[in-house]
């Protein structure tokens, strides 16, 4: 596909997207040259919430401050 002008995409840019949800590279340049490439998206994975709900316990002591000798440790003592 030849470039497309930068102001003729800002006129046409909602049928331009749609060219490339479609699948079609669209080229966009100035003065005849390529400058950027507007393609598609794929799909990103959708996240499921609570898929683990019920397979392990938070402890009760999990935020509580670390033993003295683990801590020196972190810290490089």
């Amino acid at each position: 596909m030849d470039p497309v002008n930068i102001y003729e995409a800002k006129t046409r840019l909602s049928q331009l997207v749609d060219q490339a949800a479609a699948g079609e590279d669209v080229v966009i340049g100035r003065n005849g040259r390529p400058l950027v490439r507007l393609t598609r998206l794929e799909a990103s994975p959708r996240v499921r919430f609570g898929v683990l709900a019920g397979r392990f316990e938070v402890p009760d002591d999990f935020d509580a401050p670390l033993p003295d000798d683990v801590l020196a440790t972190f810290e490089g003592r």
